[in-house]
């Protein structure tokens, strides 16, 4: 019969979130352009443009979910979508390649630096020859970010716990796992802030600082999006999605956890523990 599809493969249907997310995605660079200037009314669009992403992101998904129970997502769609996935995954990994790059640039290569407090340009010399800055105290790293590791790698073993639990058809179980990960991943945000507030040196006008914020900041950011992702999991299971031969969106999310495991592991060793060797303890 003419137009009948004979082949595994799924041919979207004309949609308008990548053109609504694209204009979304514009206004929240504008509007976070003009919040940093304190243009009148960025604030305002920063929210808007924030608001439109996370609206396209619910829809667009929600539309690929609708597209999973119809049928639509065949084993060869499947494997495309893992490909994916893993694609992302290396360009979060590339991401925070430039983070570290920056951090051993600066470690390796110490130099002053200047930076202005809005009124006057200050040569730092206290950076120069020394790593971490002369005068700096730099948290313990077998106290607080010791206890975030095992806490993450905990989390690390739970989530596959519940992955093998899908697998085997044990909802119950699944359910346990994802409750316990989503504990630790809340467990180590909360750990993460109170380190934050109580971290010895600032966030600007020292390298160290910045340095260490951007990229375990962002490395606590990817922890906040993962806990959702899990969180979003964990509602599907309740209202009986995931079968044991079909649960992408689990897999997906277990494989960013574990991505997120593994950052950390590295982010531990070079800025806690090697990034801080022969430095006074804030506190020791």
């Amino acid at each position: 019969m003419a137009g009948a599809k004979n082949h595994d493969y799924h041919i979207l249907p004309p949609s308008a979130w990548p053109l609504i997310g694209a204009i979304a995605a514009l206004v929240l660079t504008s509007g976070g352009v003009m919040w940093m200037h304190s243009a009148p009314g960025g604030t305002f669009v920063l929210l808007a443009g924030f608001v439109g992403v996370l609206f396209t992101m619910f829809s667009w998904w929600a539309d690929v979910i609708r597209e999973a129970h119809a049928g639509d997502h065949t084993p060869v769609v499947q494997l495309h979508l893992r490909y994916g996935m893993i694609l992302f995954i290396a360009s979060e990994v590339m991401f925070f390649v430039g983070w570290f790059w920056a951090y051993f640039d600066f470690a390796l290569f110490p130099a002053p630096i200047e930076w202005s407090d809005g009124a006057v340009t200050v040569l730092q010399n206290v950076t120069a020859g020394a790593w971490p800055p002369k005068g700096i105290e730099v948290i313990n790293a077998f106290e607080l970010p010791l206890l975030n590791t095992f806490i993450l790698l905990l989390s690390g073993t739970t989530v596959t716990w519940a992955h093998h639990a899908l697998i085997h058809g044990d909802r119950d179980s699944v359910k346990k796992g994802l409750w316990l990960t989503i504990l630790l991943g809340l467990l180590f945000s909360s750990i993460q802030a109170y380190e934050y507030m109580h971290a010895p040196f600032p966030f600007s006008g020292l390298n160290y600082g910045a340095a260490f914020f951007m990229a375990t900041g962002f490395h606590g950011f990817h922890v906040i999006i993962g806990t959702i992702f899990l969180i979003v999991n964990l509602i599907r299971v309740y209202r009986g999605d995931f079968t044991p031969r079909q649960h992408f969106g689990f897999e997906a999310a277990a494989w960013y956890w574990h991505f997120v495991d593994v950052v950390w592991l590295f982010l531990f060793v070079t800025i806690y523990v090697w990034g801080g060797w022969g430095a006074p303890i804030h506190g020791g």
